[in-house]
């Protein structure tokens, strides 16, 4: 066979640039549809779990349009009630830091903050 041994099984063990997760992008999502859905939105205890659940699956699903191929994304919003008092938030992961990476962003107004992460974890 002519040509057969270009046409071997390759298996990619590391995104290629274009493809690679790409925090500031990501963070442009993050804020666009914070600021979208979120402007003029007052806190309500009743509809939180609803409207975090709502933005997390809009944030996952703009990220993925994006085209972050082979990469488990993971997205977390907290929302709370902006009473003037402060709020420290931390994450801890093991990763390879070569692939993996994430992005967050934070949304204020005078009723009530949000805080949005994804997180984007390479499939090897």
């Amino acid at each position: 066979m002519e040509g057969a041994e270009n046409e071997g099984n390759t298996y990619v063990i590391r995104p290629n640039y274009q493809h690679k997760f790409k925090p500031a992008v990501v963070k442009e999502c993050i804020h666009d549809i914070l600021r979208d859905q979120l402007s003029g939105v007052r806190y309500d205890p009743d509809e939180v779990p609803v409207l975090s659940r709502s933005l997390a699956d809009c944030i996952k699903d703009k990220i993925k349009d994006v085209g972050f191929d082979r990469y488990k994304l993971v997205v977390q919003v907290v929302i709370g009630e902006q009473r003037g008092e402060g709020v420290k938030m931390s994450a801890k992961c093991f990763w390879d830091a070569d692939t993996d990476s994430y992005a967050q962003d934070v949304f204020i107004n005078d009723s009530l903050f949000c805080v949005a992460a994804a997180f984007g974890i390479y499939y090897y």
